[in-house]
């Protein structure tokens, strides 16, 4: 009993148990105890007794409909009546002190309870039981319990008292008993109440179910607690509340706490049910609400008026505890005058931002040719199809391919890593800052990856500076470099000041060439917009872009430049004049995309969780998901049937391997229940796993063997013999082990036959997900290998050493300039501390990539061994497509009325992308790319045959002129079908309008 020990200096020459014992335990209990915790501090002002919570639960007290005429008194009378209830779950101890082996109180509040009640406000709906479990109390009257307290308050010492006292002795340790649940264990009231005019109970409250109790102290000493949030999360609870009537009034006595009425004279009876439902007592504000609510045994009708002294003190001193106790936090007096409905809202967040970061912490911006539009990137993965996107969505209304643009946001941290909330002009002063270069023409060659194995010992590993007839004192000419631009506030965009338009490029003409590298911007909300450049590539002195005598001049024209670029992006951000750190991000321009919504196998964000993985930055599941781990690594197999034939004749709708298949995923996703079960489609799992290629050779199995998945072409490839391992793509060690985990069975079966639906729209990301949200769907959209060298980023995105943080780029600062690495770069100088896959300067991630951009997204293609296969392996389809289904063949897949064989066929027919420019060789194949990439089809999405077997639902077909070249391409057509010039001749003839030579040119692929 040390938690009754007064903490008061309260005068105790009032404490007079014989004359006034109900006015010396309110003394006691309220001025003395309560008071001297709350003057010594204690927030929020709690309870003298029954102190300490274990939660504070919703719950429904159902009254019976099948209760005898006898028993229909009252709060009873009204059969089958539900009334909202909250209820407190409290051991008589300390905050601070164990569970165990503590005696367990509940107080119930019932709601809606009509009557007249004899405590507070009359016509309060409230009604109240408290009970605790034992059954019966330490003491008898009032008199004894201010005895008893004034031995422990005022005296200082029980131990006296107790010794005179054995009973009540021997009472409190039988109280103080082990529970394993407060859900299992069973309540009294322990004093008796009015049961109508001349009857008198006392209740009970039988829980559904029984646990042992710990016959040891648990480590948690707040177990119970733990116990109750967990059981409610999963189940809800029942009690049955009981009524036992004085049958014996000599052994049932009214004022003798200590005796229990005996069971066997009088069963209690079984009158009513307590339902607690499946919830969260955690929630916000739910535990707060219980503890400031005020429980008296008084709070009843009259019907159901406490019996005996203990009972009238408690009405004292309850009424003043609570009374003290609400105006020292703050809390308004009086019954609250309906029930606080049982919710779940967000949990409080501290809301103090101590940092900023940008995100996506890379973005990705890409080139176009119109003039004023563009599009924002991809800001979510994998979103549902959109067939209200009109085709041609990726063209302006000349045909011209619109720029991608990066989008930045800000998002504020506070001190837990916990998102806040976005910053904008309307919550913060924010300035953006962003650099970008082209440093490509002032680089070293790109002949193949460097950090390949393959690459160690071979001969031509030391990669020559392009422009190498530049001398070093000139050099710095090569990087084209307008330096950082930078804009604040809202709908900002045109300025002069927001173009990087003043870098220049100068390699073997006199004159320097202004080479603009795109603008900023800001949208409506003060989000910066990042724009690149137009796709232009050119040399100033019109050099080749191909040397047949120079092999290695392939993708490193020298004398040209192009507009691609990468670089910093940074923000100074002030919170009510204060200044917060903030981390920056990078953005990166690269080729467009001709097929938006394909995704590679192997994405960028994949590569680098892989490389994060390997860092110790972050972790593998355990138990990966198979609708969010696997499936992606089956179903973007299928994906690429709308890029590559040879993957739709094997991977498409209704082939051997569709893996969009419910069937065959209901079998993939399947894990039997009972571990004893046998798992019928486990051999099943490990033949998928076995056609994948494993990250490292194994002797069975050569990993250049070209038809093992997946089809696609590895960094050697086309640099080193046919046999080296570097040339087909393996599998991550992060892939291959998600994989494993599938194949033992160790995995989250959490996929279902209806369609996967993911965000429509950003706005629907949750605000804690949106930062890795942008982070995730800026890479998803990039290809990572094969890196020969690639579509937007290249090998050196594969070492840690490039990243201060996951999917931050390290930065070198300033004051740190960049070595001079020399006359050529070598596999092991391109590792070396602090070399160019340390930290980063703008520009520095694209100098890798081919210059012009257009040679690799012209010529890395499929099927080279056409031996083996006309359209198989592939290199990166997925951003530049091989086969295509084209806009004519289309429109017979969907033509109903065509016969079915002839469908069929069409939608099994696959152009070459290409097929406008690769009749020629390698020198004019590259200068018309150079010149005409802008008309080469966008893959889209089309409306497809909704549940047929052979035919998805949703087709991607390539998309090649606009709506306002309709009439030109009209009049290309005629020209094309009455003219007896050879095509070539006609490409050469005088057009009215820049839309018909486009036009011309369109529908001229289409006839091939």
């Amino acid at each position: 009993m040390d938690h009754m020990n007064s903490d008061s200096p309260t005068d105790t020459s009032c404490v007079d148990c014989s004359t006034d014992p109900i006015e010396s335990l309110k003394t006691m209990f309220v001025d003395m105890v309560q008071a001297g915790r709350i003057g010594k501090g204690q927030c929020p002002a709690m309870r003298p007794v029954f102190l300490k919570p274990h939660g504070i639960a919703a719950a429904e007290f159902i009254i019976r409909e099948d209760l005898p005429e006898n028993l229909r008194i009252g709060l009873f009378a009204h059969l089958g009546k539900r009334y909202p209830t909250w209820i407190r779950f409290s051991s008589d101890t300390t905050p601070t002190s164990t569970d165990f082996k503590s005696t367990l109180g509940i107080g119930i509040k019932l709601f809606e309870v009509d009557g007249k009640k004899l405590l507070g406000n009359p016509d309060a709906g409230t009604f109240d039981f408290l009970m605790q479990n034992f059954d019966a109390f330490f003491v008898d009257t009032a008199k004894d319990m201010c005895e008893f307290t004034k031995a422990g308050v005022v005296d200082g010492n029980y131990d006296p008292y107790l010794k005179d006292h054995p009973k009540t002795s021997e009472l409190l340790d039988a109280m103080a008993k082990p529970v394993a649940s407060v859900l299992s264990s069973a309540y009294w009231s322990g004093l008796p109440f009015k049961f109508g005019e001349s009857q008198f109970v006392k209740y009970k409250l039988e829980p559904n179910f029984y646990l042992d109790p710990p016959n040891h102290s648990p480590n948690d000493p707040s177990y119970l607690g733990a116990d109750l949030v967990a059981r409610l999360k999963k189940s809800e609870a029942r009690f049955r509340f009981m009524i036992q009537l004085r049958t014996d009034p000599d052994q049932m006595p009214l004022d003798q706490a200590t005796v229990v009425w005996s069971e066997d004279l009088s069963p209690p009876i079984h009158v009513a049910d307590i339902v607690i439902p499946i919830q969260d007592i955690e929630a916000r504000g739910q535990a707060e609400y219980g503890e400031n609510l005020a429980m008296n045994i008084w709070r009843v009708t009259a019907d159901h008026e406490p019996v005996g002294s203990i009972a009238d003190a408690r009405r004292v001193v309850y009424a003043a505890s609570a009374e003290l106790r609400r105006n020292v936090n703050g809390i308004p007096l009086g019954e609250p005058n309906s029930p606080r409905p049982l919710i779940s809202p967000a949990a409080c967040v501290d809301t103090h931002i101590v940092r900023a970061a940008i995100h996506p912490a890379i973005g990705i911006a890409r080139v176009g040719d119109s003039e004023n539009e563009f599009f924002i990137g991809p800001e979510i993965v994998d979103a549902p199809a959109d067939l209200n996107q009109q085709p041609n969505f990726y063209r302006d209304s000349t045909g011209a391919i619109k720029r991608q643009a990066a989008r930045f946001r800000l998002y504020g941290y506070n001190a837990a890593g916990e998102v806040v909330r976005e910053l904008t002009p309307d919550n913060a002063d924010i300035v953006w800052t962003v650099h970008v270069a082209n440093r490509k023409s002032q680089w070293y060659e790109f002949q193949y990856a460097l950090d390949i194995p393959e690459a160690v010992n071979a001969p031509d590993n030391a990669f020559a500076l392009r422009n190498p007839k530049v001398k070093a004192e000139n050099r710095i000419k090569l990087a084209i470099d307008p330096g950082p631009r930078s804009i604040c506030g809202r709908n900002i965009s045109g300025g002069a000041e927001h173009r990087f338009d003043t870098g220049t490029f100068q390699a073997a003409s006199d004159q320097p060439v202004t080479v603009p590298l795109g603008e900023i911007q800001t949208d409506e909300n003060g989000r910066l917009l990042f724009l690149g450049g137009h796709g232009k590539s050119a040399s100033p002195t019109n050099a080749p872009v191909f040397d047949p005598d120079n092999p290695p001049s392939f993708n490193n024209a020298n004398d040209w430049y192009d507009d691609t670029s990468d670089g910093t992006v940074d923000a100074t951000v002030k919170i009510n004049g204060v200044s917060i750190p903030v981390e920056s991000a990078w953005v990166v321009v690269a080729p467009p995309n001709y097929a938006p919504d394909v995704i590679s196998w192997r994405t960028m964000y994949d590569l680098m969780c892989d490389v994060y993985v390997n860092a110790g930055w972050m972790t593998m599941p355990e138990k990966p998901s198979f609708t969010d781990d696997i499936l992606p690594l089956l179903n973007r197999l299928g994906g690429l049937q709308w890029v590559n034939k040879g993957f739709a004749a094997y991977f498409g709708k209704g082939c051997p391997m569709d893996f969009s298949n419910p069937q065959l995923l209901a079998k993939l996703s399947y894990k039997p229940k009972d571990l004893n079960q046998a798992d019928p489609y486990s051999e099943l799992r490990r033949a998928i796993f076995h056609n994948f290629r494993p990250s490292r050779p194994v002797v069975a199995e050569p990993v250049q063997w070209p038809h093992i998945w997946p089809w696609i072409y590895g960094d050697a490839f086309g640099s080193f013999p046919e046999n080296g391992t570097g040339n087909m793509l393996t599998m991550t060690g992060l892939q291959e082990g998600l994989l494993h985990h599938w194949v033992e069975g160790n995995f989250i079966d959490d996929w279902s036959d209806q369609e996967l639906k993911g965000f429509s729209s950003f706005d629907q990301v949750p605000l804690k997900d949106q930062p890795h949200t942008l982070d995730k769907a800026a890479l998803h959209y990039c290809l990572a290998d094969t890196f020969h060298p690639g579509c937007e980023m290249t090998w050196p995105m594969r070492h840690a050493s490039m990243y201060s943080s996951p999917f931050r780029i390290r930065r070198r600062s300033d004051s740190d300039p960049e070595p001079d690495y020399g006359a050529t770069m070598t596999p092991i100088k391109v590792q070396q501390v602090d070399g160019p896959l340390y930290a980063q300067i703008p520009g520095s991630i694209t100098r890798w990539m081919a210059i012009p951009w257009q040679g690799d997204t012209a010529f890395c293609r499929s099927g080279y061994d056409p031996d083996f296969d006309p359209y198989l392996p592939t290199f990166w389809a997925a951003r530049v497509p091989n086969q295509v289904l084209t806009e004519q063949d289309y429109q017979k897949v969907i033509n109903l009325d065509l016969p079915r064989e002839e469908r069929i066929a069409a939608f099994n027919q696959r152009r070459s992308w290409l097929r406008a420019i690769q009749d020629a060789n390698t020198a004019d194949v590259m200068m018309r790319m150079v010149a005409h990439f802008n008309e080469l089809g966008i893959v889209e999405v089309r409306e497809g045959i909704k549940d047929d077997p052979d035919i998805p639902e949703y087709l991607y077909v390539e998309t090649l002129i606009a709506g306002k070249l309709k009439a030109a391409a009209e009049y290309a057509t005629h020209l094309l079908e009455s003219s007896t010039k050879p095509l070539t001749n006609l490409d050469k003839a005088g057009w009215a309008s820049h839309e018909q030579l486009l036009a011309f040119r369109a529908v001229r692929v289409q006839k091939r």
